[in-house]
């Protein structure tokens, strides 16, 4: 529950325990750690700040002493008062019944754990879905940012749909792979999450029932679930959703809409091809079951380009199609958009603007940049070729130490490698133990509750000797596990 984003100074000559003690009771004091809350455990604590575990449960004794803190064996340590709380008969707000009230559902605890441990130091993240800091291009966002004095004007609020001068350049760049959209029916959102979120409280009513493969991304979110509607899982096959699934399905569930993700399936890699995407399209038509087309890794082709995307054969408005910067160029632009017929995409904006009143302008200027100047395409020929070089260096790892307790499908772009593991073991104890070697790892039952055999291997971003590294330490760990 905590962000822990400090550290006693061991050089100081204040002990270490009073050091601790008088943090966390500062914690309480400014009510960033409310009463009723648990505290993380003294092991937890130690393994954080790397000290005995014996200088934890002396600063946690005063702190009992002195009656904020409570400890109960089996359930951990809470806080039970404040310093404030100590000299009044008012108790202080309990704040973890507003926490558990929230209308948006917490996160996968997996998903939690995963979040935070990415910012610790010296980890591998073998599982994070963003491009590697080694594949940043300084000196080509230098340029672009030099550029931007010649446009800027002032950084103000854009119109509600997002910068027209770029849209106007996403509309350009759609062309490119056959989707003909004008700026008017084009959205600038803060990535495609919030795409997601957009449609799932401007277009759908609550009990709505949402199509998507199985596995798929989309169960690591609580977006539609937290909007009141459930999501029902298609088979998924070498080819995509099986679309003969579509029609049984969809009288017996209701379904609203369908997500899908044709090009480079997050987790799974797989490429939907041509003739698949032609039967989708023709059955959701048959159907009237619109579709969220998730498009982010499209341009991250390895071997050949993907066929068009389902928006490029949408002759009746049924497609909405997401893309985004975040997998290509940076995440922390947050620059994405969404296609759309226009009277959908007011609807999404005029949302947007009742959230955040729009996506940062300076991020909108800088990929209008990106896109105008042709740096962006020159930026995707680098990334295609450093990605298949970290493909070949995890494929070639995975034959030499995988071989027999694993199999696998090779991508044809993306970022991932979808493994599953031959021999039954705890993916919970593998999760634990390689991260206490410091490997962090995607485990697969958090995009498929059932897919508990599987991992979802990323080739982004960790570097290239860490790569080399990681594969055979893990194929190690897995061996230990199954002794």
């Amino acid at each position: 529950m905590f962000n822990l984003d400090w550290k006693p100074d061991k050089s100081s000559p204040v002990p270490l325990y009073l050091q601790i003690k008088e943090y966390i009771k500062d914690k309480i004091e400014t009510g960033e750690w409310p009463v009723n809350s648990k505290i993380p455990s003294q092991r937890a604590l130690a393994e954080i700040w790397k000290i005995n575990r014996s200088t934890i449960v002396t600063a946690v004794d005063e702190l009992i002493s002195e009656g904020l803190l409570k400890g109960r064996s089996g359930s951990g340590t809470r806080i039970i008062n404040n310093t404030w709380s100590l000299m009044t008969s008012t108790p202080p707000p309990d704040w973890n019944s507003y926490v558990q009230a929230g209308i948006h559902q917490p996160n996968f605890s997996t998903i939690q754990e995963i979040n935070k441990a990415e910012f610790y130091p010296n980890i591998i993240r073998m599982g994070t879905g963003e491009p590697s800091p080694d594949l940043f291009p300084r000196e080509m966002m230098k340029n672009v940012f030099n550029r931007l004095t010649d446009h800027i004007g002032s950084l103000g609020y854009e119109e509600p749909k997002g910068l027209l001068y770029l849209r106007d350049q996403v509309s350009k760049h759609l062309k490119t792979f056959g989707i003909d959209a004008s700026p008017s029916s084009i959205l600038i959102v803060s990535g495609a999450l919030q795409a997601l979120q957009l449609i799932s409280i401007g277009l759908l009513h609550r009990g709505s029932t949402i199509f998507l493969e199985k596995p798929s991304y989309l169960y690591s979110l609580n977006v539609f679930q937290s909007a009141g509607m459930r999501l029902f899982g298609l088979p998924l096959d070498e080819n995509g959703i099986q679309t003969k699934t579509i029609t049984e399905q969809k009288r017996r569930q209701n379904a609203s809409l369908l997500y899908t993700i044709p090009s480079f399936h997050n987790p799974t890699g797989v490429l939907m091809p041509e003739t698949r995407r032609g039967e989708l399209m023709d059955v959701c038509e048959q159907e009237q079951l619109p579709i969220i087309e998730d498009e982010v890794y499209r341009e991250l082709w390895l071997d050949s380009p993907p066929p068009p995307p389902l928006k490029a054969i949408d002759k009746n408005g049924l497609v909405l199609h997401l893309g985004s910067m975040s997998k290509t160029l940076s995440p922390g632009l947050r620059i994405g958009w969404v296609v759309g017929p226009e009277p959908v995409i007011e609807r999404l904006a005029d949302i947007k603007m009742q959230t955040d009143y729009g996506s940062s302008s300076l991020s909108q200027w800088t990929a209008a940049e990106w896109l105008s100047s042709g740096l962006y395409h020159q930026h995707l020929e680098k990334v295609r070729e450093e990605l298949k070089v970290r493909r070949e260096v995890m494929i070639e790892a995975l034959q030499k130490h995988f071989s027999d307790i694993a199999t696998w499908s090779v991508p044809k772009g993306g970022f991932y490698v979808w493994l599953r593991l031959l021999p039954a073991l705890s993916i919970r104890k593998l999760f634990e133990t390689s991260l206490e070697k410091g490997i962090l790892l995607n485990p697969g039952h958090v995009y498929d509750q059932h897919a508990s055999q599987y991992l979802r291997l990323s080739y982004s971003y960790a570097s290239m000797s860490e790569l080399k590294q990681c594969l055979p330490q893990l194929s190690l760990i897995i061996r230990q596990l199954l002794k």
